[in-house]
């Protein structure tokens, strides 16, 4: 094929579904060129009606039915944040799906990025179109359903716009007519993968899913459901009922809960590694970070292997294990966003008791990297409008200065150990099953945390001091740090910091979150953080010494890695610790605070306590089967009255998990990551290193450059994050509720905020905590009896009224506590039973006595009108009684209205509310006029 198509071209092997003619011509056989060899070939396209971009065409013009627009073989180098979209349909695609970074090999560069696909189905093969999300760019996938051991894959590498995939679809119902067309239409969102038991393949799509975070106008979404479609039509199974054990013990996997996915954003990869540095394929051709892709093992050979050409990545998701949160952040109108992303790695993964510590590639038990993005909502986009005096033309781009995250790791303890669960001890005893001298699966496992994250590491070991079954793996851990730290250089040695968290809360001699933050700020300025620009130009101009001015971006060169024994309940209440403390240096270089320091009982740390709990159940619950037992509140000695008998029942169901539903998680989990069964993926033979130089050098380096990766960013700024039309979908009609970002939780959305909590600050401390149920049960039973105040619990206030009236000559001084919560029955009686009156409500109680007179007026003149009409006509004759009546009516009612001044009157010391006569009372007065009135 040329590097462009031209429109008399009529046949060419390597274009697909092309084929010409003549107006008024029947098409013949042999003209029609198509890609995907099947049964269609044999039957006829029809000739009329012609396609209706046909219509109006000079006779003798040769026009392509069938045909891709005309597309560009050399193109940039695909983004991994491109939608692939233009506004004109005839255009190509700007760029690929990217999942590893925005550089890509160039046999990517004619990807597409669909995020909806429609599944057709006959007996003998499986249809699939992918779309866009403005549905103008498909393209198709064949798959054959003849083949019951091998998987049969064709992929149309022709880019087609609505109407010729319409003309596509059309001709393939047509010449499948003979086998039931293409059957009913399915609509699905993404193939998760293939996977094969013990006879034909099945094929894992995506049936469901919601948009969970929105990152530089990337959706992430959630799995929702997925279902398991057979290739083959007829199967010919030998042994059902494994090949039905094998399917149910998969199924146990539930791909409905936290598996995460998205189209145009590596979610396996960090945000600096997307925004700063290329992506170099492995040795399958993968551009995406596998070890956190759960299912890796699915994308089958066709979809791995590089000498599959016409196949991309862009038909498989890759999907992550672990758990996605997003929140926003409003400060004073501004919004922020805050997203959480946990990937548990699919390397050692399993049940607790099952898998510990590391195996023999150096690969840790629930290994967990947590990334905290912090991101001003500015703009949407990676890259905003370059500043006019850097701006070349018109159009230039410069990175998003308004991007930060800060990356965490957790992970078991790097030695060989295990536990013995045969005997039902809900505490089983630790055993260390092999000691290795050279500790050369801990060298190997931190050998590659060196090559991910760079240098520095810091190790912070919860591990408890005192316990006898945990000082075995402390006294192991500490001699295997000391061990490797010996033969590393100078200033990339291990940071070890061994502290007993569980000890310290106990004896109540340190504050365990003071102490937390102060290795948390240790570790950030050790490794720092990323962000996308600089900071502020206000901050230069504050010139503190304790805090310089960065006029560059930053970069995390290094990581901090906690661990406890099972690394959940005080490893999740350090690495909040850790958030909170990069949150404020988050905010702090975004320009949203003054000081990177915040404090608790804040809007915006109690909303980030609650993603970390949220973070914190999900792993508990992917690890041991239950919740969090300990809390941040446990550890900030404020814990919820029904705390203990919460962890009682959390303890009871990690104990029933371990002993009764473990092996069957464990041996699904291994089923679903290809480590056993008919087709797993068998180690490669593992390259130990040396004893001494257990590490390679060139891990040691920092892997983001300064100079490189800001170039980088320029470039993925410049030109590859076009995604507006597909993102905003201008031309589609959609309402504000129904947007993500609107409907995202936010701090205006804590419980007990008002619509003018807009207008406070989310970093001001707020008594968050009411009194707890035991503490006021513990204030009602101290309390004063009632009768008896005590002096120093109340204050005077000035008096209230004026001593002016006679018989009045004391003032007394109203009885009011002096805190709130003194406040108890002893005290409020008082109040209750002499209620005072301030000086300002008599005011207003007096003016509006005064503003009574006139309607009293107008009231009276209507009741001697609304009384004449009654006894009838005033011009006509009464008789003496009934005037004397109407006489003795408007007598009452004006002693009625008398009455009623009278009992309002105030006087100077107060109101007087003595008890009227019933004569005197206006009450009385209108029982007798209702009297009289029944009289006549």
């Amino acid at each position: 094929m040329s590097d462009t198509l031209s429109v008399d071209e009529t046949s060419t092997p390597s274009s697909p579904y092309r084929y010409a003619y003549n107006i008024g011509d029947t098409p013949r056989l042999g003209q029609i060129q198509t890609g995907l060899p099947a049964v269609e070939e044999d039957v006829p396209v029809p000739s009329s009606p012609p396609p209706p971009f046909q219509q109006n065409v000079p006779p003798n013009h040769t026009v392509p039915v069938l045909s891709s627009p005309t597309i560009p073989l050399k193109e940039p180098t695909p983004s991994v944040f491109s939608r692939a979209s233009r506004l004109k349909h005839d255009l190509p695609p700007y760029s690929s799906r990217a999942q590893g970074s925005a550089g890509q090999s160039s046999r990517r560069t004619d990807s597409l990025s669909p995020n909806k696909f429609i599944l057709y189905e006959n007996k003998s093969r499986l249809y699939i179109v992918a779309s866009n999300t403005s549905d103008s760019r498909h393209r198709m996938l064949k798959i054959d359903r003849t083949s019951q051991e091998e998987l049969l894959i064709h992929e149309d590498d022709t880019i087609y716009s609505g109407v010729q995939m319409s003309n596509v679809l059309k001709a393939l119902k047509t010449a499948n007519t003979h086998q039931g067309g293409l059957g009913k239409e399915r609509v699905f969102f993404g193939i998760a993968g293939f996977i094969q038991f013990t006879a034909g393949w099945y094929m894992i799509i995506i049936t469901k899913r919601t948009v969970v975070a929105l990152l530089g106008g990337h959706y992430l979404y959630h799995c929702e459901a997925t279902d398991i479609i057979p290739v083959c039509s007829n199967p010919k199974i030998e042994k059902p009922a494994e090949e039905q054990r094998l399917m149910n013990l998969f199924k146990t996997v539930d791909m409905s809960k936290n598996f995460y996915f998205s189209y145009t954003y590596d979610i396996t990869s960090t945000l600096q590694h997307n925004l700063t540095k290329s992506w170099v394929s492995d040795a399958d051709g993968c551009a995406f970070n596998d070890r956190f892709a759960w299912n890796y093992h699915m994308l089958t050979e066709h979809f791995r292997s590089k000498s599959h050409e016409g196949l991309h990545y862009h038909w498989v998701v890759p999907m992550i294990h672990g758990h996605v949160d997003q929140a926003k952040l409003t400060v004073l109108g501004r919004v922020i966003f805050i997203t959480l992303i946990a990937r548990r790695s699919r390397h050692f993964a399993g049940a607790r008791y099952l898998t510990r510590g590391v195996n023999d590639e150096g690969n840790v038990a629930n290994e967990v990297e947590t990334e905290q993005i912090v991101s001003e909502a500015l703009t949407t986009s990676f890259y905003s409008p370059s500043p006019r005096e850097k701006s070349g033309q018109p159009g230039d781009r410069c990175a998003n200065p308004h991007y930060t995250s800060y990356v965490q790791y957790r992970g078991s303890i790097p030695i060989f150990w295990s536990q013995d669960t045969t005997n039902m001890n809900p505490k089983p005893p630790l055993k260390i099953t092999v000691r290795d001298p050279f500790f050369t699966p801990a060298s190997m496992h931190f050998d590659n945390l060196f090559q991910r994250y760079g240098a520095p590491i810091m190790v912070l070991n919860l591990i408890k001091r005192k316990e006898p079954r945990e000082s075995k793996l402390l006294h192991e851990y500490t001699q295997c740090v000391t061990y490797l730290n010996q033969f590393l250089p100078e200033g990339k040695k291990i940071i070890y910091r061994a502290w007993d968290m569980s000890q310290a809360y106990k004896q109540k001699t340190q504050d365990v979150i003071s102490y937390l933050e102060d290795l948390a700020e240790e570790s950030i300025h050790l490794t720092g953080f990323f962000h996308s620009g600089a900071e502020p130009y206000s901050h230069a101009l504050k010139e503190k010494d304790s805090i310089p001015y960065r006029s560059t971006i930053s970069l995390q060169n290094g990581i901090c890695r906690t661990n406890c024994v099972d690394c959940l309940d005080r490893t999740n209440a350090a690495q909040f610790v850790f958030g909170k403390r990069s949150l404020g240096h988050q905010l702090y270089a975004l320009g949203v605070i003054d000081e990177p320091n915040l404090e608790f009982d804040t809007d915006a740390i109690n909303m980030l306590t609650e993603m970390y709990h949220d973070h914190g159940d999900t792993i508990a619950l992917q690890y041991t089967g239950s919740a969090l037992v300990n809390r941040v509140e446990t550890y900030r000695r404020m814990p919820h009255w029904n705390s203990h008998s919460r962890d009682i029942i959390e303890n009871l169901r990690r104990f029933y998990a371990n002993s009764f539903v473990d092996a069957d998680k464990q041996s699904a989990i291994n089923l679903f990551l290809g480590v056993n069964g008919p087709n797993a993926q068998r180690p490669t033979s593992i390259k130990r290193g040396g004893y001494r130089n257990w590490f390679h050098e060139e891990h040691l380096e920092p892997p983001y450059e300064q100079k490189q990766s800001e170039n980088y960013l320029d470039e993925v700024a410049r030109q590859k994050s076009d995604f507006w039309p597909e993102y905003y979908r201008p031309w589609l009609f959609t309402s504000l509720g129904k947007h993500f970002t609107y409907s995202m939780n936010s701090t205006l959305k804590l419980p007990g905020k008002t619509a003018k909590d807009v207008n406070c600050s989310p970093f001001q401390p707020r008594n968050m905590h009411p009194p707890r149920l035991i503490e006021g049960v513990r204030r009602w039973i101290t309390a004063t009896p009632s009768g008896t105040i005590k002096k120093e619990n109340l204050r005077p206030e000035r008096p209230i009224f004026d001593d002016d009236d006679e018989g009045e000559g004391e003032i007394e001084e109203p009885i009011v506590p002096r805190k709130p919560f003194q406040l108890s029955t002893a005290t409020l009686v008082p109040l209750l039973l002499k209620p005072q009156v301030a000086e300002k409500e008599v005011d207003e109680y007096q003016r509006y006595i005064e503003d009574l007179h006139p309607p009293l007026k107008e009231d009276v003149e209507d009741y001697q009108t609304a009384v004449r009409l009654a006894t009838g006509d005033e011009r006509s004759s009464r008789s003496e009684r009934q005037r004397e009546a109407v006489k003795d009516d408007l007598r009452l009612y004006d002693d009625y209205v008398k009455g009623r001044r009278g009992l309002l009157s105030l006087r100077p010391g107060g109101l007087l509310r003595e008890e009227p006569s019933s004569l005197t009372h206006p009450h009385g007065y209108y029982e007798k006029w209702l009297g009289s009135g029944l009289s006549l």
